[in-house]
């Protein structure tokens, strides 16, 4: 896999794919039969994605409280393992927002990545305004010798599936039912960092990962596993909030506890995968009652673990 973030500069060598366009924010199971889709078009070609960074909400809403539900190295990695050898990784900036849907036609998908075949699905828009629709891509991309693939989207009983809707799953605290769309449990990757030293103190040490540019999932207790750099899997239990009860800062964080391990994980980079909403976040009336409660929700994660991870 070679990730190209230079659209200006793309070696001959890369022209020639067939290319998915999106943001594939998650890559999630829609995203996975939009690919499938694409290679069982033209399998002789190369399986290439065309993706943006930032995502363009983020780019024009930068006020927003973050909606990644997957940083861009991880994104990349899942677009590797579904098989795509190229990924045009293009710069999402106020110049290419004017663009116009000519512009992205001829200038970048033809001329700078050299592209021989498109797949998207039905309601995608592209160009300065979003002015470009299905039916001037199918037009311009005809006139140039490109072919075209509309994918229809991948639907259930609640309708297609989509990143807005993974979003929304978890932040009405429903990791499990993201997990079945993603096709994968959702995780937060960070590396962790030094924090106050409390959780050690309440006998439960806890590894603490900013959110960074990931959403904000419902506040509160989940029962966990978390992927350590040398492969293990551990188990876990973890805290995603303001912790009410210590601090009433305005920074909300997640806080890992893992079960039976006991290691310096300072700067390590963790993948902490959420599997079910134990509880909401609230406030206890002091330590010794916050305590209880860990102990507590340590054992509703290692019971609800052992069911269903």
């Amino acid at each position: 896999m070679t990730l190209h973030e230079d659209w200006a500069a793309i070696p001959q060598g890369a022209h020639g794919a067939a290319v998915a366009l999106g943001n594939f924010d998650g890559v999630h199971l829609g995203h996975v039969h939009l690919l499938k889709s694409l290679h069982a078009a033209r399998p002789d070609l190369p399986l290439g994605a065309v993706t943006f960074e930032p995502h363009p909400r983020e780019f024009f809403r930068p006020q927003d409280p973050p909606i990644r539900l997957m940083l861009p190295a991880i994104r990349a990695r899942f677009l590797h393992e579904q098989g795509v050898k190229q990924i045009f990784q293009l710069p999402f900036d106020a110049d290419f927002s004017h663009r116009s849907p000519e512009q992205f036609v001829e200038e970048v998908l033809h001329r700078a990545l050299g592209v021989q075949h498109v797949a998207c699905g039905p309601d995608f828009a592209f160009g300065h305004r979003r002015a470009g629709s299905i039916d001037f891509l199918a037009h311009r991309l005809e006139a140039l010798g490109i072919g075209l693939t509309v994918v229809p989207p991948l639907t259930d009983i609640s309708g297609p599936f989509s990143s807005s809707r993974i979003r929304r799953l978890l932040q009405e605290g429903y990791p499990e039912r993201a997990a079945e769309e993603l096709g994968r449990p959702w995780f937060i990757a960070g590396a962790v960092t030094h924090g106050d030293k409390r959780g050690r103190l309440l006998g439960f040490p806890t590894a603490n990962i900013p959110l960074g540019r990931h959403i904000e999932p419902a506040r509160g207790v989940y029962a966990v596993t978390v992927h350590h750099p040398d492969g293990r899997m551990i188990p876990g239990v973890a805290n995603i909030g303001r912790r009410p009860t210590i601090n009433d800062g305005q920074e909300s964080r997640l806080e890992a506890h893992l079960f039976d391990t006991n290691e310096d994980l300072y700067g390590q980079t963790l993948e902490v995968s959420l599997h079910r909403l134990l509880r909401e976040e609230r406030r206890f009336d002091g330590l010794d009652a916050l305590k209880a409660q860990i102990a507590e929700d340590a054992s509703q994660a290692r019971a609800a673990l052992g069911s269903s991870v």
